[in-house]
């Protein structure tokens, strides 16, 4: 068999130079032959050696370890060879089912994907379009499409969480309608409420103050602060736009 130098067998095996000559200076694989001007070649013994050095290292062994077991009188090449061939048929099985079960959870996060009418809870489908429209032509499609990328990523259960929390929200700020809407108390809940709002998308002082007129100028919105208490959807407004000379 051709006996191989430093550079080829490096080349051949996928090994660093500096690592082989590292297995030399450590013991662990010697070059079969090494020439007056200290070139170091390879043969066959030392081929096989390497090959079982780079097996045990597949199987995280540390290289004192691998020197243990290669320099043990008892070691058998072919024995090992089926050890590890067994070793890696089980890590391959291993591998295979991770990959299912991966699959299986893309397939899971997929199925929860939502549609318009599911974000839009309490809106029709058509509504829910042509509120998505609405939108796009206001704050523009980045916006929404980065709202609609957070909602999917919390799926059904987080949405129905984080509204429950906003309308419990809206709720404590019914109660603080006889305070002036730069109340500190007051704009501690407005704080809560862009919180809120940052669930979705990170709104601009110019979109939060857009969204304050949205609430009373949209009958839609002004209906479900008003199921609270008359009077809450100016309330918020009056406290959203104070709220903005901070941001």
């Amino acid at each position: 068999m051709e006996r191989f130098s430093v550079n080829q067998l490096a080349k051949l095996a996928g090994v660093s130079v500096r690592t082989l000559h590292h297995y030399d200076e450590i013991g662990l694989l010697k070059p079969g032959t090494r020439t007056e001007s200290n070139y170091r070649y390879y043969g066959e013994k030392e081929l096989l050696r390497l090959q079982q050095i780079l097996f045990y290292k597949e199987l995280d062994l540390p290289l004192v370890k691998i020197m243990e077991i290669l320099d043990d009188p008892a070691f058998d090449t072919e024995a090992a060879l089926r050890s590890h061939k067994k070793d890696l048929i089980k890590r391959r099985d291993r591998t295979s089912e991770l990959l299912k079960t991966i699959n299986k959870t893309i397939h899971h996060l997929k199925k929860q994907n939502m549609k318009a009418e599911d974000m839009y809870k309490g809106f029709s489908k058509e509504q829910a379009e042509a509120y998505e429209k609405e939108a796009k032509e206001k704050w523009g499609e980045k916006i929404v499409e980065e709202s609609k990328e957070r909602v999917r990523k919390m799926g059904k259960e987080g949405l129905e969480k984080l509204k429950a929390e906003g309308e419990a929200g809206n709720k404590e700020l019914a109660s603080l309608m006889h305070l002036n809407p730069s109340d500190q108390k007051v704009q501690a809940m407005i704080q809560k409420h862009y919180e809120f709002i940052n669930a979705f998308y990170t709104p601009t002082r110019e979109i939060y103050r857009g969204l304050a007129d949205l609430y009373v100028n949209d009958e839609r919105f002004k209906k479900n602060f008003e199921n609270h208490k008359e009077g809450l959807a100016e309330f918020l407004r009056e406290a959203m736009i104070v709220y903005c000379e901070k941001l």
